[in-house]
């Protein structure tokens, strides 16, 4: 027989669900974990992944929070945009948060990004969103981004391959994503159940619109965001993989110098990001989130 904390913490984790939601005249899903009435937490992904990524870390944070984990338009099971130029950029994306913000009846929320998610998230405070989110979680992003490195991402998410199998792109999966740090077995096979879509050949590929890589070329400057960053008035904490090419030293060190003085974390053993995946790094986010919430 089970004894009432066991029950009270199986109540308290409810979820996942799926879920949509008519956002900007987009459909857009996300995945809800934990009770409704829970202080909310946004999980924003990166550039060319799913919320589903998310969903270790959704599942410690559900015992305590009201837990939404998007899926960014042209990703996921979310509408692909008509009008990819105008809405597959920062300011669009940070104006759809708030608009699920709103839908959801949320007036404060916490918000955990990695990478893109982590610049929606850091635009948003500042703009669409100033005064409502109280914790921003930046994983391995910041104001400026390197040219290198976005060469090498617009490479590999401008041109997805396609597989036979979905057995085969795991592998790519698992090639592509190295730098994200250890994941089990399950943790990979999940990310490409959750990462194909099946072409009109039979064949298979990455979820996404390859119209999303459009956002480097259309608009150059989008992450050029020390403006926005030195405007936060809200505890940010700055998770960094110690190979990460995307968030040089100098870069992370100056955050903690500049605007809201971001705590930072790095994090062995892994690049650009950190997966959020395990005890150490889950940890981290949850310790941060339960603090107060004003500077």
């Amino acid at each position: 027989m089970r004894d009432d904390a066991t029950c009270a913490a199986e109540q308290a984790c409810i979820g996942p669900a799926s879920r949509y939601i008519g956002c900007l005249g987009r459909e857009l899903h996300f995945v809800q974990w934990g009770e409704a009435s829970a202080p909310a937490v946004f999980l924003w992904h990166g550039l060319a992944r799913t919320g589903r990524d998310f969903d270790d870390l959704a599942q410690v944070l559900a015992a305590r929070y009201r837990v939404i984990c998007p899926d960014t338009p042209g990703r996921g099971l979310s509408q692909w945009s008509a009008d990819p130029i105008a809405d597959y950029r920062l300011d669009s994306y940070a104006r759809l948060a708030a608009a699920l913000a709103d839908a959801l009846r949320l007036p404060q929320l916490r918000w955990v990004g990695t990478s893109m998610g982590g610049a929606i998230g850091l635009v948003a405070a500042a703009t669409t969103l100033r005064g409502r989110i109280s914790h921003l979680v930046l994983n391995d992003i910041g104001p400026e981004l390197p040219a290198p490195a976005v060469e090498r991402i617009t490479t590999y998410v401008g041109n997805p391959p396609a597989f036979d199998t979905v057995t085969e792109l795991e592998g790519w999966l698992r090639q592509a994503y190295r730098p994200y740090g250890w994941q089990s077995d399950a943790q990979w096979r999940r990310m490409a159940e959750t990462s194909t879509r099946r072409l009109p050949d039979g064949r298979v590929t990455l979820h996404y619109d390859p119209a999303i890589v459009g956002q480097f070329r259309h608009h150059p400057r989008d992450y050029d965001r020390w403006d926005a960053y030195d405007a936060l008035r809200l505890p940010v904490l700055l998770l960094r993989g110690a190979q990460s090419d995307l968030l040089p030293e100098s870069v992370a060190d100056a955050m903690t110098r500049r605007g809201p003085r971001a705590a930072r974390i790095d994090f062995q053993e892994c690049g650009h990001a950190p997966a959020l995946n395990v005890p150490l790094q889950i940890n981290a986010v949850a310790d941060f989130l339960a603090r107060p919430g004003e500077l």
